[in-house]
């Protein structure tokens, strides 16, 4: 039990820059990805880096906010975007505002943002 409160220890006394080392070597060596959550609870703890750490976002959200005119064009880009079946896109497109995908990279969210918004959808990245 030692052992794992002195690990714990270690985890939460890791500077910023320790923490993306360790999210790499876990990703490179392990095949592991580390969720985003992770190392946003891990930087408040690094002390004087914290304030660094919060302004690097690196998991985004993609809200589909409205349809807009052309709704069976927005219908179908989101089930070609998402993976799902006709009826449950359409539902999700009925439903809006309503995520389309969560925790995607900066890159993927504004490329999805881009489709949806020039089949004439409203889309949000948060």
């Amino acid at each position: 039990m030692a052992d794992l409160k002195s690990f714990a220890e270690q985890l939460v006394n890791l500077t910023v820059k320790e923490v993306n080392e360790l999210a790499q070597i876990l990703k490179d060596e392990y095949g592991i990805e580390p969720a985003a959550a992770a190392v946003a609870v891990a930087a408040p703890a690094a002390g004087g880096d914290a304030p660094a750490a919060e302004a690097v976002q690196t998991a985004f959200d993609v809200i589909l906010k409205e349809a807009g005119g052309a709704k069976l064009q927005v219908v179908k880009l989101v089930k070609d975007l998402t993976g799902l079946g006709l009826k449950e896109a359409k539902d999700l497109v009925d439903g809006a505002p309503k995520e389309l995908k969560t925790g995607v990279t900066k890159e993927e969210a504004e490329s999805l943002k881009k489709q949806l918004e020039e089949a004439g959808a409203v889309v949000e990245v948060k």
